[in-house]
């Protein structure tokens, strides 16, 4: 048998003793602990602390770095980065010896962060060299310091339980050399065996591409893609908090939602598309190509083997789940459109240069609308810079949600009639709607109040009133 490469992400990792209990050891027999290869992300609310909150946008140590004139900011949050590392580890490790080596490997670590970016602003200090320049580097630096403190730790955790556990770090951490993502990962399993011992790997890994560049925070599943890729991993496995399910149970209810069980990568970008990743495309691309099957699984109910996603089409046509995500549309109408082209191109130029993602798009002889998923601040500057490029055309954006119903095949299933009989027999109204001709999903698009209530009639019409091969969650 050959080994698997497994991902833990920042919240599951926040509740690394019960999964001591469950995923790393629990009732397994010696020779069934090893051949796992385990990638981890940083302790919840570590990066966002390094470097700005997901969410709230509340500004991280990076962010303070970049803004702020005076060493005070950044480095007060940095302290707290290292009484947050500190306060996870102590809850996670029950020996005194294990919780001062992890405390000594976070003074060691954040020590050196913070000599790096007081040596930099010193010497941005001359002419010669601009700090926007090494931004970059020092937003890889701060991110690799969250998962090599949650990978030191796990490792620390499992060698005390009898568990031959292996730190391995890929962050380049006072690392010389220059190498790209896969002499990196070669180099580091260069020596090591998965079958007598358990590789705890850090999320990122420091490479002469820059994986923030492309992947910002989606990193650690660009590095678990490529390490199961380059090892020929029999699978590739992503530990979650909940079961791949039909839709959000605490939305629907734990009783209507259904386990997928199986479905393929056609089904994960397009839940990648609607902000629900199962798996960043790049990474599903890398796996989908070395023919590396990826599952995903309930980290807290190891009994169950998750929901299976590989290159298969459907047996039979099923709509799978159910997922909304609020947006903003970006409505370009001008009379003069018809027939005239550059219009595309030049809207798609903007929101390409203000990093705006597209989740779907239509168009008529004279307006262009575009869903997106952005902030209203970045809407208006797109705005300004489309109407100085088309100053004819009428801009309007709106605040609306999209709900998109996902399946492998959807043919025959009359899933846009059904949908919009179903939303309006819950009382709302559709204000959009689309299906592509390839029948893998179709789009409901709604004012933001009504998300969760075409949700939930949608899954109930189409999911948990058809018969269909998909399991009960557990």
């Amino acid at each position: 048998m050959s080994h698997t490469v497994e991902k833990i992400g920042g919240t599951s990792m926040s509740r690394l003793s019960e999964l001591r209990e469950t995923l790393f050891i629990g009732g397994r027999e010696k020779e069934d602990v090893y051949n796992r290869v385990f990638v981890v992300s940083a302790f919840a609310g570590i990066t966002n602390l390094l470097l700005e909150h997901k969410k709230s946008g509340e500004p991280g140590v990076y962010a303070l770095f970049a803004n702020d004139d005076s060493n005070h900011k950044w480095q007060d949050a940095l302290d707290r980065v290292a009484e947050a590392m500190k306060a996870a580890h102590e809850d996670i490790l029950t020996h005194k010896g294990d919780i001062q080596q992890a405390h000594m490997f976070v003074d060691e670590r954040i020590l050196g962060a913070r000599n790096c970016l007081i040596d930099l602003q010193r010497l941005c200090s001359y002419g010669h060299f601009r700090l926007p320049e090494h931004m970059g580097h020092i937003r890889e630096l701060l991110s690799g310091l969250g998962e090599a403190h949650s990978a030191y730790v796990t490792a620390l955790m499992l060698q005390r339980s009898g568990v031959e556990a292996r730190f391995v770090d890929l962050s380049g951490w006072r690392d010389e050399g220059d190498v790209c993502l896969e002499t990196r990962i070669t180099d580091a399993f260069e020596d090591v065996d998965p079958a007598t011992e358990m590789p705890i790997v850090t999320g990122y890994a420091q490479c002469v591409e820059g994986l923030m560049n492309e992947f910002d925070r989606g990193y650690s599943e660009v590095t678990f893609s490529h390490l199961a890729a380059l090892t020929g991993a029999r699978e590739a496995i992503i530990h979650k908090e909940f079961h791949l399910s039909s839709a959000d149970p605490k939305l629907v209810g734990e009783n209507a939602v259904r386990k997928l069980g199986r479905t393929n990568y056609d089904v994960a970008d397009q839940l990648s598309n609607m902000g629900m990743e199962a798996i960043h495309p790049k990474a599903a691309k890398t796996l989908r190509q070395a023919g590396v099957p990826l599952r995903v699984t309930n980290a807290f109910d190891p009994g169950d083997p998750g929901t299976l996603i590989d290159d298969q089409p459907a047996e039979e046509a099923a709509a799978e789940i159910v997922t909304g995500l609020d947006i903003v549309t970006l409505e370009v109408f001008e009379q003069d459109m018809v027939g005239v082209k550059g219009y595309d191109a030049g809207i798609l130029d903007v929101l390409t240069r203000h990093n705006v993602r597209i989740v779907s798009k239509v168009s008529n002889a004279n307006t262009i609308t575009h869903y997106l998923d952005a902030s209203l601040k970045t809407m208006r500057r797109v705005e300004r810079d489309i109407a100085k490029m088309f100053p004819a055309a009428e801009i309007t954006s709106r605040r609306l949600a999209m709900v998109s119903v996902i399946g492998r095949d959807l043919n025959g299933l009359s899933i846009l009639t059904r949908g919009l009989q179903a939303i309006a027999n819950a009382g709302r109204e559709a204000i959009g709607a689309s299906q592509g001709p390839r029948n893998v999903d179709v789009q409901f698009v709604m004012d933001r109040d009504s998300m969760e209530t075409v949700i939930k009639a949608l899954h109930a019409e189409l999911i948990e009133q058809s018969p269909t091969r998909l399991s009960r969650a557990a």
